[in-house]
């Protein structure tokens, strides 16, 4: 993004320009093209944003490090094609009780919570289907119902992959004519539709991760992933129930209504330049777009949304909540 392209909703911030720098005048955040002719980029209120997305070769200065750890604002690190490298998390995004409520998790609780987020994922893929007249998904039902059932993690790890199988077995019928999809494919993405799918995941996740910081969750520490050193387990977790209704949507509306199209890749399948800008501006007008939230029953953005689920698991990690409510849409 150019920061001047206006690219500012719900306290996000994307910058893509190449050689700009993020840096603080008074109460304002600052982009500047340093590198270039273009003079300021954008400015944009620092109370009002919690997270800054940069890619590829944009810095942000000394000074706005320090107030973004003032302020709670997260940097988060891409390459110019979207791969995420890391984070800088502000000092106060930490509070002792609510860690400790989460360090204690009984493998029971762990369990139900993992199984709310998976019987959700499945549920969001039929109505996905659903929505694109794709019928005979039965076997995803049953497979819904064993979430409720399962009693160790390895169990629920095998129905989740069972309903991913039967889910992108069906995807391919679901996308218009000249696109094909015919297994996932992750390192690298084998062909468009992949690397459209990981990219939205990458961008997704990061959604996720900020909302979790928001509210104090440590995104390292999970219910299902298992534990690896560097792995935001917690924020994989919590994905799950985005993926098919926030993720594959996405992927098949960019596809479907031509907005990308097979020109716009470069040979490694990723996205020329130009059409990954397309794409993080698309992708800011979609997170802001609403729906009715399943549980408190009102419209939100679908940004707000992932930060409403991040308070409902923080409500049932520390006890305020009987369970976990996961965002399942039926229709």
């Amino acid at each position: 993004m150019k920061a001047s392209d206006g690219m500012f909703t719900d306290s996000v911030i994307y910058v893509t320009t190449q050689g700009a720098q993020v840096q603080t005048d008074g109460g304002q955040i600052v982009v500047y093209d340093v590198d270039g002719d273009q003079g300021e980029l954008g400015t944009f209120p620092t109370e009002k944003v919690d997270t800054i997305n940069v890619f590829g070769g944009v810095n942000f200065s000394t000074p706005f490090v320090a107030r973004a750890n003032e302020h709670g604002i997260v940097l988060n690190y891409f390459t110019e094609t979207g791969k995420y490298r890391g984070s800088f998390v502000p000092e106060r995004n930490t509070i002792a009780e609510v860690r400790r409520a989460q360090y204690a998790l009984s493998d029971k609780m762990e369990l139900a919570i993992a199984s709310s987020m998976i019987g959700a994922k499945i549920r969001n893929a039929q109505t996905l289907l659903a929505r694109k007249g794709i019928h005979g998904t039965a076997e995803l039902a049953t497979l819904r119902e064993r979430t409720k059932s399962v009693t160790s993690k390895d169990d629920l790890r095998g129905v989740e992959g069972g309903a991913a199988e039967q889910y992108f077995n069906r995807l391919d019928e679901t996308l218009i004519e000249g696109w094909t999809f015919e297994t996932r494919s992750k390192r690298p993405p084998e062909d468009h539709i992949n690397s459209l799918l990981s990219l939205t995941y990458v961008m997704m996740k990061n959604e996720v991760l900020s909302a979790l910081r928001c509210y104090n969750l440590d995104p390292f520490l999970g219910v299902l992933h298992a534990d690896r050193q560097g792995r935001p387990s917690l924020a994989l977790d919590l994905q799950e129930e985005f993926r098919p209704l926030f993720c594959d949507a996405f992927v098949l509306r960019l596809v479907n209504r031509r907005t990308i199209t097979h020109d716009q890749f470069r040979e490694n399948n990723h996205l020329t330049d130009d059409a990954f800008q397309l794409y993080l501006d698309k992708f800011d007008d979609y997170m802001s777009e609403t729906l009715t939230h399943p549980y408190f029953e009102y419209q939100v953005s679908r940004r707000k949304a992932i930060r409403q689920q991040a308070i409902l698991l923080r409500k049932a990690i520390t006890g305020e909540l009987d369970e976990y409510h996961a965002l399942a849409v039926c229709r």
